[in-house]
């Protein structure tokens, strides 16, 4: 049995967690990495005599820590600012290039709005979120010209992450 925690410090977070996780066999959602470390001490420390318990525990978060392996062709050249799938290439602008090396450095991790706006653009300032928008449908539009098998999904309301196609 596999057991996610997810770690989302707000209730909106929390139960947008929620719902994205409702398919999992067990889940626990916390409200901080304390409280996760907390319950693996308790999960995971047995009591005298007791075997340990066949738990394998994956921690997620909506802002963070993915449990999905990269695609193994896809690949980000930093260097040439291109994206490479297999043996094809395609020239990546900068917005592109540093959007990309955040899903792709952590596939399946959910990226915030608020946390890609920050690593990619260098602010905090969200505006209306198109220009976010713009710069994953191009991106979209390049993997799916690579023929990739990954692609970029949406968490409604929360941001986006790297999924195989």
């Amino acid at each position: 049995m596999s057991l996610v925690i997810g770690i989302a410090s707000s209730p909106a977070e929390r139960r947008q967690l929620a719902r994205l996780l409702g398919g999992t066999e067990a889940f626990l959602i916390v409200s901080s990495v304390d409280q996760a470390r907390e319950f693996l001490d308790v999960v995971e420390t047995p009591p005298p005599g007791a075997a340990a318990p066949a738990v394998q525990t994956v921690v997620t978060a909506a802002a963070g820590g993915g449990t999905t392996a990269p695609p193994p062709d896809l690949s980000v050249d930093s260097d040439r600012r291109v994206l490479r799938w297999r043996d094809r290439e395609i020239e990546l602008t900068r917005l592109e290039h540093d959007l990309l090396l955040c899903l792709v450095g952590a596939p399946g991790q959910v990226w915030t709005y608020e946390r890609l706006h920050l690593e990619v653009w260098g602010n905090e300032h969200l505006g209306r979120g198109s220009d976010m928008h713009s710069v994953v449908r191009r991106v979209r539009r390049k993997l799916a010209g690579l023929n990739a098998s990954a692609t970029i999904h949406a968490v409604r309301g929360v941001g986006f992450r790297l999924a195989p196609a």
